[in-house]
């Protein structure tokens, strides 16, 4: 016996487990496979009925799929029904019994009733599979055509699943669709802009043919905001809001990238923003996607403040779902009009306050976006502000985007410097690692607050020693600095009080191994800097001694390192190891460099300035074209025309650039006492394969020419061969002449040697404008090494009136076989304006 769909809700219900709720569903289940099997068409509706609850309720109904097919055949229109719907619920487009049920769908989408044929495109829209739509598309092309309306709507958006399965079709269905705007009955445009939307994201054709319709739906949308009161699409006061979205996402599409529609929808447009109550939330909606229109088409700068200042009025609204939407949409349009956005900043600010954490995430990443060079110091304050009260997850990140708007958008060094050890001192262990790194390079490049930062970072370290970051900072400056703070300022430290300082916090259980290695390269570094001091030297050998036998390797290591030093070098070799660094050659994310421009390779000195710009680097120029030609000569690629120094010759290449003066004894323990990097540029390994990219020796194997190599001592000799003795000269040739810069090769040839030539290189300047940092690079092909020697100036005078002078050593290892050639870049700054160019020069004399 059958029971009704209603007894089973009850039985289902009245279950007090889950045992008991699985047995009354298996049981019934059991009653209706019996049923099927007699082929029981009385209650045939009820148990499909009873099979869709059963679904829902998580359990396999598989069986029941051939009785929707049946109902579906049936003549009536209650059996229909339900066939539909269990057809909907109970299969999807990968079954293959869908296969069977095509007869069945174009039957009814031809038939004479409405609701018959609405039931059939109803289950065409959910479950049509590629095959289906192919074979049913003509059906429903004829039904948008349909007089009735309550067809045409449902054809509509039945079109929207057949194109997403078979967009072949779609040329078929772009005719039918404009005609459907005209219509009086709201639900046939509303569906019909539905379809129009789909076609636009799916080919960029579709959206041309539409912008034709642009006047028609402005017209369209004009109608409904200014017409009256209409009960049967009113909404809160505001006719078919539905409808008025709709449109306005629509012209969305329509209008990007097209000036002449986005002109035709800016009057509308207006009127929608002003016209528009706000509220109520259908205004809200209506608004919103009004200020996406206005902001995503090419609209009037009047038209995007007025739309920004809705966003604005958004922003205290008490709802804090519209608050989010706000925020998250002047997030995306701050940057295509960022002054709009600037006049809402404090409400944004006063978004930071907000106890909605989601409120809170989205007014900080739009306070980050807003921040620019003339706000930078009321920004970073609220954002320090916020840092204080901040929940924990996000301290870090805030930390992160406080530093780097400060290296961004810093008015001055010296505010830079407080700013960052403001959020140091707030934030603590929130301090990212490579904050540490970039603030002891700032401090080093600005030379005038040397004084400054180490006074002020020994005052906070006093305060507080728990601060790792900070700590870290403040040890490495006082160990530089430290003779600072005892000769300079207001209140003058004591040596003793820098020593009991640095042990008190080594002995903290809090203090990290990493700040421990600085403390130690602190210490080695004060014994030169307070050398004047009795008894300094004394404590720091206890200090060191400490750590000897230390069970870290690192920190016995340094300290046994530090100690032999101190003990067996003399004084005047330790004073030259210890002494200051200069700017560290620190390559930083592009982003933190502030806008200041990397200054060129100078070839007259072996180290950066310390006075150097933000963003400094020097020699990186002449190593990133190395790195390019090394990776070019293994895996070759196209590059940009200019860059490629062997672009014309080919293969992979040897480069030189000019070696850097001799540093000082020991100059190499400079890496060990973390003062960045040697100024000795260690050679890199040979490449192998019977070369190597960068032979400045003329031997098998090369790298780029050390800094420390004793062979470019003076100016005549070139590799320590003298031109005295040499074999008479070449003539001489002009390699480089333009814009009244030439570039003049003597030649010497060496007896015994003619596969190696001497090039004496002088360089003229016939402008009247001196010409500031010159720079001469030099490549040559695989089967060449060239060597360049220390120029004797980066400065050529004008008019002639001086010449810089360099010495290159050219070994063609193909003599005879290979003619030479050299490709040269030229860099120089004139009038303040950097320029750079290239030439080959292949025109040698013979002999060469």
């Amino acid at each position: 016996m059958s029971i009704r769909l209603r007894e089973l809700i009850k039985f289902v219900r009245q279950s007090k487990t889950a045992a008991e709720e699985r047995a009354v569903v298996s049981k019934e289940c059991a009653n209706i496979r019996t049923l099927f099997k007699q082929d029981d068409a009385q209650y045939r509706r009820r148990n499909i009925a009873k099979l869709l609850f059963i679904h829902m309720l998580g359990y396999p109904t598989q069986f029941a799929q051939m009785e929707c097919l049946k109902l579906i055949a049936s003549n009536s229109f209650t059996d229909k029904r339900m066939g539909y719907l269990g057809l909907m619920l109970l299969l999807d487009e990968k079954q293959e019994v869908l296969m069977l049920v095509t007869n069945s769908l174009q039957n009814d989408l031809r038939a004479g009733n409405q609701y018959v044929v609405g039931l059939a495109l109803c289950s065409l829209a959910n479950i049509s599979s590629t095959g289906i739509a192919r074979d049913l598309a003509n059906d429903v092309i004829n039904l948008l055509g349909n007089p009735n309306p309550y067809l045409r709507k449902k054809a509509a958006l039945c079109s929207k699943r057949i194109l997403r399965k078979a967009p072949e079709l779609m040329e078929q269905f772009v005719p039918k669709i404009r005609p459907l705007l005209a219509e009086r009955n709201h639900g046939v445009v509303i569906t019909a802009i539905t379809l129009m939307i789909e076609l636009a994201h799916m080919d960029q054709a579709n959206v041309i043919y539409f912008r034709k319709a642009v006047p028609q739906l402005v017209k369209l949308l004009k109608s409904l905001l200014l017409s009256g009161y209409a009960p049967e699409y009113d909404v809160n006061g505001i006719t078919d809001p539905f409808l008025q979205v709709k449109i306005l996402r629509l012209l969305r599409i329509l209008g990007k990238g097209d000036p002449a529609a986005s002109d035709a929808m800016n009057d509308i447009l207006a009127q929608v923003a002003t016209n528009t109550e706000s509220a109520r939330n259908v205004g809200n909606a209506i608004l919103y996607e009004c200020v996406q229109t206005i902001m995503a088409i090419e609209s009037e700068s009047g038209l995007r403040v007025l739309a920004v200042n809705i966003l604005g009025r958004f922003l205290m609204n008490k709802d804090n779902n519209i608050r989010y939407v706000a925020l998250n949409t002047l997030q995306r349009v701050v940057d295509r009009d960022q002054p709009a956005v600037q006049r809402h900043r404090a409400i944004v600010l006063d978004c930071l306050k907000d106890p909605d954490i989601s409120i809170r995430k989205r007014a900080l990443d739009l306070t980050y976006a807003l921040v620019n060079h003339q706000n930078i110091k009321l920004m970073v304050k609220e954002l320090i502000q916020f840092l204080k009260a901040a929940d924990l997850e996000f301290r870090e990140d805030i930390t992160a985007k406080i530093c780097l708007l400060t290296y961004k958008f810093a008015p001055t060094p010296k505010w830079h410097i407080d700013t960052i050890f403001k959020v140091m001192n707030m934030a603590g262990h929130y301090v990212q690692d490579d904050v540490v790194a970039s603030t002891i390079h700032l401090i080093t490049r600005t030379p005038e607050l040397h004084n400054y930062a180490v006074h002020k970072l020994f005052t906070l370290l006093t305060n507080d020693i728990l601060k790792q970051p900070l700590v870290q900072t403040a040890v490495w400056t006082i160990g530089e600095y430290g003779d600072l703070l005892i000769t300079s300022g207001k209140l003058p430290v004591s040596p003793a009080d820098i020593i009991d300082l640095l042990d008190r916090i080594v002995k903290h259980p809090a203090t990290s191994l990493q700040t421990k290695q600085y403390i130690l390269t602190a210490v080695v570094k004060l014994s030169d800097r307070l050398k004047q001091v009795a008894d300094v030297k004394a404590n720091i050998f206890a200090e060191l001694t400490n750590y000897t036998s230390s069970l870290t390797l690192e920190l016995q290591q340094r300290a046994c390192e530090y100690f032999s030093m101190l003990s067996t070098v003399e004084e005047t070799k330790q004073a030259e190891i210890l002494d200051h660094v200069p700017a560290l050659e620190f390559q930083e994310d592009p982003e933190l460099q502030g806008g200041y421009e990397a200054s060129s390779v100078d070839t007259s000195s072996s180290s950066s300035s310390s006075s150097a710009p933000y963003g400094s680097s020097v020699g990186n120029d002449l190593l990133s074209m190395a790195n390019d030609m090394s990776a070019g000569a293994s895996t070759p690629a196209p590059a940009p025309a200019g860059n490629d120094l062997l672009s014309l010759l080919g293969g992979g290449p040897s480069l030189a650039s000019p070696a850097a003066p001799a540093p000082s004894s020991g100059g190499s323990l400079l890496d060990l006492l973390g003062g960045g990097p040697s100024l000795a540029t260690p050679a890199p390994a040979p490449l192998g394969g019977g070369g190597s990219l960068l032979d400045l020796l003329g031997g098998g194997g090369g790298s780029l020419a050390p800094s420390a190599s004793p062979l470019f001592g003076g100016p005549s000799p070139v590799l320590g061969v003298g031109l005295g003795g040499a074999a008479p000269a070449l003539p001489p040739i002009i390699a480089y002449s333009k814009n009244g810069i030439q570039l003049k090769f003597d030649f010497l040839k060496q007896p015994g040697f003619p596969n190696v030539t001497l090039i004496n290189s002088t360089l003229t300047n016939a402008t009247p404008v001196p010409l500031v940092n010159f720079v001469v690079q030099a490549a040559v092909p695989p089967y060449m090494t060239i060597a360049l020697s220390q120029a004797t100036g980066t400065v050529l005078p004008a008019n002639n009136a001086g010449a810089i002078t360099q010495q290159i050593k050219i070994t063609n290892n193909a003599y005879g076989q290979q003619p030479p050639a050299i490709k040269l870049k030229i860099d120089f700054q004139a009038n303040g304006n950097a320029y750079s160019d290239e030439a080959v020069v292949t025109a040698f004399p013979p002999g060469v």
